[in-house]
């Protein structure tokens, strides 16, 4: 057991725990690191952590969270990984806003349980799940996030369902910065068994 500094209470260990994890905490570490329900709970009363989500607190005088909904999903659900139209935003990749975290799941898994943020959840199977995964520390919290080539690969496969217009949109984005990856994203295509589905709009963008 952690022994407390001379004249530290529960309060104040707390405080100093959830520091040494970046300000953020789930119910489930604090628990472990010794960190009692009921103290988390007053110091949320008291103002001095606030609710991300459910078992999901941040200290309350730390920098805003840039992105809290992503964070909140990879301390939730750590199996997940942002894709499509919610990995498209984090890579400045698209003008749409999204409205739920798009998050893709192994096919059979459970399905999660998150009251917020809105979540969609995609079926990935075998390598197009395992591949072209990045992970990107947002505010200290590891969060996983399909690569711009995958989730443009991933987008074309959905694209009856979120529309060929994202993805065009996507594609352009990156070919006029100069950031496109042709190799790549063929790659990824083959992966998701779109490659000569996707070819003529390459080349009429390429």
């Amino acid at each position: 057991m952690t022994r407390l500094p001379p004249h530290e209470n529960c309060l104040d260990k707390a405080q100093r725990l959830i520091k040494k994890q970046g300000g953020i905490i789930r119910t489930a570490d604090a628990i472990r690191a010794g960190i009692h329900p009921r103290t988390l709970y007053n110091l949320r009363n008291n103002g001095t952590i606030e609710q991300l989500s459910r078992g999901v607190f941040r200290l309350a005088d730390h920098t805003p969270v840039s992105n809290p909904d992503l964070v909140v999903v990879a301390l939730r659900i750590p199996n997940g990984i942002i894709c499509l139209v919610s990995a498209l935003a984090f890579h400045g990749i698209t003008t749409q806003i999204p409205h739920a975290v798009s998050i893709a799941q192994a096919k059979g898994s459970e399905l999660p349980r998150l009251a917020f943020p809105p979540l969609i959840v995609h079926r990935f199977s075998g390598p197009s799940l395992n591949s072209g995964i990045e992970i990107h520390f947002i505010d200290g919290v590891p969060v996983k996030i399909f690569s711009p080539e995958k989730t443009l690969a991933d987008c074309f496969k959905f694209r009856n369902k979120i529309g060929l217009d994202i993805f065009l949109e996507a594609l352009r984005f990156l070919k006029n910065r100069n950031k496109l990856n042709i190799s790549q994203l063929l790659k990824f295509a083959a992966i998701c068994r779109v490659e000569r589905a996707m070819r003529p709009y390459l080349e009429a963008t390429v």
